[in-house]
C-alpha cells in the first residue's frame, strides 16, 4: 500500500515539476493586465467613482400630460410614454436613471430622475413629443404677419386655406416666446398654422402625407463640405417611402411658397426647403442650423417614435447628496464590516491558509474599483446604494468559491494525498462546482438586469460583475497562490498554523504525506 502512495505522489510531483513555473505565470501575467487597465484609467481621467442620483444628487422633473385633440390620457398611454422616455434615456448614456409613473387617473404623471449637474437638459430632450411631420406649406410669412399677404383687405385666399385658417393665422404671434414652446399634436388629417422654431417667420401647413412612424432609422451626419453643417438623417420604410415621393412630386414645379415642405417636429418648423425634384430613393434629411449635440439628440429621439401625449414641464427639484453621503457611508461601513468578518473567520478556521482569502478579496475589490472607473469612463456607469449592496452580496459569494476548493483540498489531504498534490487534485474536483455556483448567480443577474427597472437593475449590474470578477480571480490568483504555497515546508509538513494539522484536519493520527519525505524515499 505504501509502494502505492509513493507512485501516486512521486507521479503527482513529476507533474507539478513540469507546470512549475505556471502558477506564477498566471500570477504575474493578472497583475500586469490590472495595472495596464488602470493606467488606461488614469490617462483618460477616470480618477473617480461616479456615483448615481442617490448618492451624489441630481434633477428630477415631473411631467404632466395634457390631453389635445386625438390624444387622450390613458394608462396605456402614460405606461408607452415612460417606456419611450427610458429608451431615450438609454440611448444616450445616462446610466441609473429612473421613469416611472405616479398618480391615477386624470392626476398621472411621469417623474424623471437623472443624476449629474445636467439632468434638467436631458429631462427637457426626452420630454419632446417628437411628433414628426412633413407637410406642404400654403402661406409663409413674418412671424407677426397680420394677414397673409399683409393686406387686411384681401379676400382671396390660396388654395386649402379656409377663412378660420386665415384667422388663426393672423391671430398668431411668433414673436411671444409663449407660442415657441411646441409640444402640440393636432391630428394630422388638418392644415394648422405654426411658427418657425427660431420664431423667424409663421406658415399655414397643409394636411400632413408623412408622418414619424414611417420613419425606419435616423442618425446624425455633418456635411463634409462645411455648407449644411450638422443634420438628421432619415431613412423610411416603404410606406414612408411611397408617400414621401408622391409629396415631394406633387410641390415641384409650384410657385413659391407651395413648393415647399415643412419639416414640423411637435408642432414647430424645424426647416421648409424647398423642392426642386422629387425625392424617391426613400431617405430625406432635416437641415436647421443644429450644433452636433442638437442633432444627435433629435436623432435619438425620432430613432425611438414619438410620445403619445403632449407634456407640460411641472417641478424641477435639485436632488441633494447629503442623504446620499450619508447612505454611502452606511454601504462602505457595512462593506468593511463584512470583509473584516470573512477576514476574522478565514483565519480563524484556516488558519494560515485563510491568508490566501484575504489577498484574494483584496485583489477582486482592486479589479472591481478599475473595472467601475472605466465603465463609467467609458458606458456612462455609476455607481448606486443598490449596486454597493450587489458587491457586498458578491463577497459572500467569492468566499464560497474560497470554502469549495480549501475543503476539497483538505478532503484530498485526508484521503493521504501530499499537501502539494492535493492542491492540484482537489482544484480539479472543485472548478466545476465553483464555475456551476457562479453561473447560477450569473443567470439569476441576468434576468433581473434585464427585466428590472431603476436601482434593482444597477443591484444585478455589480451582482453580475463582481460574479465575473471572482471567477478570474479563483482560477489566476487563489489557485496558483495555493500551488506556490503548497511547497513552502511550513504548510508540506503541517505546521500547526498552517490549516493542516492533525488538528485542522480532524484526524486523530498523523497521516500527511509530505514531499520532502516521498522525495527522500524516491
Amino acid at each position: 500500500m505504501s509502494a502505492i502512495n509513493n507512485s501516486q505522489s512521486q507521479s503527482a510531483n513529476s507533474k507539478s515539476a513540469k507546470t512549475s513555473g505556471k502558477p506564477a505565470k498566471s500570477i504575474v501575467i493578472l497583475g500586469l493586465v490590472v495595472i495596464a487597465f488602470s493606467v488606461i484609467a488614469v490617462f483618460q481621467g477616470a480618477t473617480s467613482v461616479k456615483l448615481g442620483l442617490d448618492l451624489r444628487g441630481g434633477t428630477s422633473v415631473t411631467l404632466t400630460p395634457r390631453a389635445t385633440e386625438g390624444a387622450n390620457v390613458t394608462p396605456e398611454a402614460i405606461s408607452q410614454a415612460v417606456e419611450i422616455i427610458r429608451q431615450r434615456v438609454n440611448s444616450i448614456g445616462v446610466a441609473e436613471s429612473e421613469v416611472t409613473a405616479q398618480g391615477s387617473g386624470n392626476n398621472r404623471q411621469i417623474v424623471i430622475s437623472v443624476p449629474g449637474e445636467t439632468g434638467e437638459e436631458i429631462v427637457q430632450l426626452v420630454g419632446q413629443t417628437a411628433e414628426l411631420r412633413f407637410r406642404q406649406v400654403l402661406v409663409e410669412a413674418a412671424p407677426n404677419a397680420v394677414s397673409i399677404s399683409g393686406d387686411t383687405q384681401t379676400v382671396t385666399l390660396p388654395n386649402g386655406v379656409t377663412p378660420e385658417l386665415s384667422a388663426k393665422f393672423s391671430e398668431l404671434d411668433c414673436t411671444n416666446q409663449i407660442n415657441l414652446q411646441g409640444g402640440t399634436t393636432e391630428s394630422p388629417d388638418v392644415a394648422v398654422v405654426s411658427c418657425d422654431r427660431g420664431g423667424s417667420a409663421k406658415f399655414i401647413l397643409a394636411p400632413a402625407q408623412v408622418l414619424g412612424n414611417m420613419i425606419s432609422e435616423a442618425s446624425a451626419a455633418i456635411d463634409q463640405q462645411g455648407a449644411a453643417g450638422w443634420f438628421v438623417s432619415l431613412d423610411f420604410n416603404g410606406e414612408g417611402a411611397t408617400k414621401f415621393g408622391a409629396l415631394t412630386q406633387a410641390v415641384t414645379g409650384l410657385a413659391a411658397p407651395q413648393n415647399q415642405v415643412a419639416i414640423v417636429l411637435d408642432g414647430l418648423v424645424v426647416s421648409a426647403p424647398r423642392i426642386n425634384e422629387a425625392i424617391t430613393g426613400g431617405s430625406a434629411q432635416i437641415t436647421g442650423s443644429f450644433n452636433q449635440q442638437e442633432a444627435s439628440n433629435l436623432a435619438n429621439v425620432l430613432k425611438y417614435g414619438a410620445l403619445p401625449l403632449a407634456f407640460d414641464q411641472g417641478e424641477v427639484l435639485q436632488v441633494s447628496p447629503t442623504l446620499g453621503s450619508d447612505q454611502l457611508e452606511a454601504g462602505l461601513l457595512a462593506g468593511l464590516i463584512g470583509f473584516i468578518l470573512v477576514f476574522l473567520y478565514s483565519l480563524f478556521y484556516y488558519k494560515a491558509l485563510g491568508v490566501v482569502t484575504i489577498l484574494s478579496l483584496l485583489v477582486a475589490a482592486g479589479i472591481a474599483y478599475v473595472s467601475i472607473l472605466l465603465l463609467g469612463e467609458w458606458l456612462g456607469f455609476t455607481l448606486t446604494l443598490a449596486g454597493i449592496a450587489g458587491i457586498i452580496v458578491a463577497v459572500g459569494i467569492t468566499a464560497d468559491s474560497f470554502v469549495v476548493y480549501f475543503e476539497r483540498l483538505r478532503d484530498e489531504v485526508r484521503e493521504g494525498r501530499s499537501i502539494r498534490s492535493a492542491a492540484e487534485t482537489g482544484w480539479v474536483k472543485a472548478r466545476r462546482t465553483i464555475v456551476v455556483s457562479d453561473m447560477v448567480s450569473m443567470i439569476a443577474a441576468t434576468l433581473l438586469y434585464f427585466f428590472a427597472v431603476g436601482g434593482v437593475r444597477g443591484f444585478a449590474f455589480t451582482l453580475g460583475l463582481t460574479t465575473l470578477i471572482d471567477l478570474l480571480v479563483v482560477f489566476f490568483f487563489t489557485h496558483p497562490l495555493v500551488s506556490l504555497m503548497t511547497r513552502m515546508k511550513f504548510f508540506a509538513n503541517g505546521h500547526k498554523l498552517s490549516g493542516f494539522s492533525q488538528k485542522s484536519l480532524g484526524m486523530k493520527t498523523r497521516t500527511i504525506n509530505s514531499d520532502v519525505t516521498e522525495n527522500s524515499k524516491g
